[in-house]
């Protein structure tokens, strides 16, 4: 009798074994089905996020449910109710909260081993390979095919195109003399391209699934934001060697993803923000010597210099920071956390938090633009959540206006020679109209709906603001351009889903009607 319960229970043990392998394999299956192609085959990235239970700290499983279920508002992550049943999908939760076997290293061997040199530019000649105005050429992003095409903004006349890396990020940056564009895909890879000889100069992966870059104001060094593995990497702008990389991480040792790394030209450093931890850094690139720690009395003591390169100020806040906006004088950021109540502002100054605004649902507030209301500088934000358009007074924080949309938006835009701004309802049945907002009055003045049925979105101005480019998100997609005083269309340009365009002369003086 005692054999036989043994035996028994032995196959009650080797089925409910078989049962979990063919449960884990079955998630797998459905994983691979449903989520793969948008978040890496590995969990590890791609176009989505990397879903690893090191990346979803401040994601609970419940509402990881509730996010496969449901989908998440303003973002590309779709609903599976109707693909997918109540187990599957709770099945499918625990599954992207189990940790690999081992993560994935990449580090300095990685980084520099993976470096592609096509061919730097001996010294500083810059050879130039077409007559168009260097200054007003806009870089368009197809994400449709994966291509990059390099458009003359006088003519609106395509002069090259060019394969770039899979999934890059919509937001190229420049070197400030606007001869080098670098772009960032969501895999890692960073590529230079030169602008006057219409040429790939030399690419590096720094990182597994990485949020964006940016460019010092001197020219000299990248900064790569990576959500895995939780780091920064500097890189050398001139040849896209490696220079440092720098551990996201706590006094205690918590690592943290990276939201978004952002230049502050006149401060000579890039601020930070993360997206696991409730602090800001500030990270010095300058030359000029760099004070930061604690002292009883620096007239007897002496101030503390830092002496290791690129050192971190730590801003400590009251919540996260997933996106962020300077004021035009990058002596304040403007912030908000997907799950806040309202926005913040930080100054870079003090150190700390001065102020609240009141900021319903998700602001795009990387996606902000700066005017003058009268005398008062505004600065205006669409709305990822909420079907409104933010405008606040920039000296008290106090909202001056809600500008009521036809959905929630992405993109605004605006130019400093035009009474103008453009704002996209991205989401929902009306992500094909286009709203034009008059500066002064504060009031829409007309909706443009260039492609009835497709998704129109992202505007860009041309270098003295005459005309304004517009695209439609969509495979046989297209620029549109727009005079952007009569506000008629001029010419459409077709495309493959051209998911943004810029301009160089905008982007490298910082015009205050388009993102940095």
């Amino acid at each position: 009798m005692r054999f036989a319960a043994a035996l028994a229970a032995a196959l009650v043990s080797i089925s409910a074994a078989g049962g979990a392998a063919q449960a884990e394999e079955d998630v797998a299956a459905i994983y691979a089905r449903h989520c793969a192609g948008c978040h890496g085959a590995g969990r590890l990235g791609g176009t989505g996020p990397a879903l690893l239970p090191e990346n979803l700290r401040r994601l609970k499983p419940s509402k990881a449910i509730t996010t496969i279920s449901e989908g998440l508002p303003a973002s590309q992550m779709p609903a599976f109710s109707d693909k997918l049943d109540k187990a599957d999908i709770e099945a499918l939760a625990k599954f992207i909260y189990t940790p690999l076997p081992a993560l994935p290293v990449w580090g300095e061997t990685q980084i520099e081993a993976s470096r592609v040199v096509h061919g730097l530019p001996a010294g500083d000649a810059a050879e130039k390979r077409h007559a168009s105005d260097p200054m007003n050429l806009f870089v368009v992003v197809e994400t449709g095919d994966h291509h990059v095409t390099v458009l003359d903004g006088d003519t609106f006349t395509p002069i090259h195109r060019f394969r770039t890396r899979y999934a890059l990020h919509g937001g190229p940056k420049f070197s400030p003399d606007g001869r080098f564009v670098y772009f960032a895909s969501r895999d890692g890879w960073i590529s230079m391209f030169d602008l006057y000889g219409l040429r790939m100069l030399a690419e590096i992966r720094a990182g597994i699934n990485t949020r964006n870059m940016a460019v010092s104001a001197d020219g000299r060094y990248a900064m790569v934001a990576n959500y895995l593995p939780h780091s920064l990497v500097v890189l050398n702008a001139k040849d896209l060697t490696l220079e440092k990389i720098i551990r996201v991480e706590d006094d205690k040792g918590i690592s943290s993803r990276v939201s978004a790394v952002y230049d502050a030209p006149p401060r000579e450093s890039f601020i930070v923000a993360l997206k696991d931890l409730k602090e800001l850094w500030e990270i010095q690139y300058g030359d000029n010597p760099v004070y930061y720690g604690v002292v009883h009395d620096y007239r007897y003591e002496g101030v503390p210099e830092q002496t290791e390169r690129f050192p971190i100020r730590r801003v400590r806040l009251d919540d996260y920071l997933d996106d962020f906006f300077f004021d035009v004088g990058y002596q304040n950021i403007i912030g908000a956390a997907r799950d806040a109540a309202n926005g913040q502002v930080i100054n870079l100054i003090v150190g700390r938090k001065v102020a609240d605004i009141d900021l319903p649902g998700l602001p795009h507030l990387g996606s902000g633009i700066t005017w003058n209301y009268g005398e008062v500088p505004v600065l205006a934000t669409p709305n990822l959540r909420e079907s409104v358009v933010s405008v606040i007074d920039m000296r008290s924080w106090r909202t001056l206006k809600r500008i009521e949309t036809l959905g929630p938006g992405f993109f605004m835009r605006s130019h400093e020679n035009s009474r103008y701004a453009w704002v996209d309802v991205f989401f929902g049945p009306n992500r094909d109209a286009v709203h034009v907002i008059d500066k002064q009055t504060l009031e829409i003045v007309k909706t443009l709906r260039p492609a009835p049925g497709k998704t129109a979105a992202h505007v860009e101005f041309t270098r003295d603001g005459r005309y304004a480019l517009l695209s439609i998100w969509d495979m046989d997609g297209a620029v549109v351009v727009y005079d952007a005083e009569s506000l008629q269309e001029v010419k459409r340009l077709p495309m493959k889903k051209p998911s943004g365009k810029y301009n160089v002369h905008n982007k490298i003086t910082r015009s205050r009607g388009t993102s940095h």
